[in-house]
């Protein structure tokens, strides 16, 4: 039998499932390159992990590997329901807190520096200790570009949507929720992944998109409902539907980086300015712009995300050789 060991958080309500013992060797160079093995020869493993009986539809995970080079403490690729994504901001605000508490980086009060590198690139991460002794992490993510304004897509039920896409680490088609009529609260969670996921595969037919630089970043992740916030002090809510019907409980770190950029070209968010946003629990993010670069063709911002997470557990994951539900299942 196979024996995995994993720590569990969650970062605004959003799991995240860190394998810490029992992994085959991942050869490769670059997190990619152990990302595409892992994903050609284990897959077997995400799926016992992230789907039935060990987890549920909804369930996410991170495999920790060594840096593509000195100039990062460790590498990390993520894992869903439908497969591997290419950056995770509620990942990164977790793990630089656990790479702080376990000592994979040397604590430092009252800021301690995590460089990550994932697949979309090396991650800043800092855990920061507040004045009541509290600690939160904040990461500075990978350039994050607008790649389509004002985009057209038919959807049955709704007639015409607007719809951009930004990348923030991954590649969002963003829709107005208001104007589809929809309230962002939890009782309507069914008709977001609905939707969400009926949005996605229109976009990707009718607008393929093309990341700069890495073929394997190239694809649409998901797609955020962006609306008025319940708190009046906040900004706006988030309603995140990514992979294979996720629905995000986070604000969703690299969709709110992708708004960055959104809000950057519409003259909405300057740099110096720092905006809460919610999640369709209510949980927040703070969000704002620290530089701006180029990335490829595109102006491009570089956004800093702050968050708070918590552990939930810690696991010993058996599976037997006769089991077959040792791949899992996935029931919605």
């Amino acid at each position: 039998m196979t024996t995995l060991t994993t720590i569990d958080m969650h970062t605004c309500g959003e799991p995240l499932r860190i394998i810490t013992g029992g992994l085959p060797e991942i050869p490769g160079k670059t997190v990619l390159e152990r990302r595409r093995y892992f994903k050609q020869h284990f897959d077997h493993l995400r799926t016992g992990l992230m789907f039935e009986p060990r987890g549920h539809a909804d369930m996410y995970g991170v495999v920790l590997t060594p840096p593509n080079d000195a100039g990062a403490d460790f590498g990390a690729f993520f894992l869903h329901n439908e497969g591997y994504s290419t950056m995770c901001g509620h990942a990164v605000i977790a793990l630089a807190r656990y790479a702080a508490d376990c000592g994979i980086v040397k604590k430092h009060d009252p800021v301690t520096p995590v460089n990550i590198d994932v697949p979309a690139g090396r991650i800043r991460a800092s855990v920061h200790r507040d004045k009541n002794g509290n600690y939160y992490s904040s990461f500075h993510n990978v350039p994050s570009f607008v790649f389509l304004k004002k985009g057209l897509i038919t959807m049955d039920g709704f007639g015409e949507m607007n719809i951009d896409i930004a990348f923030g680490g991954a590649f969002y088609a963003f829709v107005d929720a208001d104007k589809a009529g929809l309230e962002m609260v939890p009782g309507n969670s069914q008709r977001f992944i609905d939707l969400g996921r009926r949005i996605k595969k229109v976009v990707s037919v009718g607008y393929p998109v093309k990341h700069p630089f890495e073929d394997d970043l190239s694809f649409l992740y998901g797609a955020i409902f962006t609306g008025k916030p319940e708190n009046p002090d906040h900004h706006s809510r988030n309603v995140c539907i990514f992979a294979d019907g996720e629905l995000d409980r986070s604000p969703t770190g690299s969709g709110v980086s992708a708004r960055a950029a959104l809000m950057h070209e519409a003259g909405e968010l300057l740099p110096g300015k720092d905006i809460v946003i919610e999640s369709i629990i209510g949980t927040t993010m703070n969000l704002e712009i620290e530089e701006f670069t180029r990335f490829g063709p595109y102006s491009a911002v570089i956004p800093k995300v702050s968050a708070s997470s918590f552990y939930t557990g810690e696991h010993t994951f058996i599976f037997e050789e006769d089991d077959e539900l040792g791949k899992g299942f996935l029931l919605r």
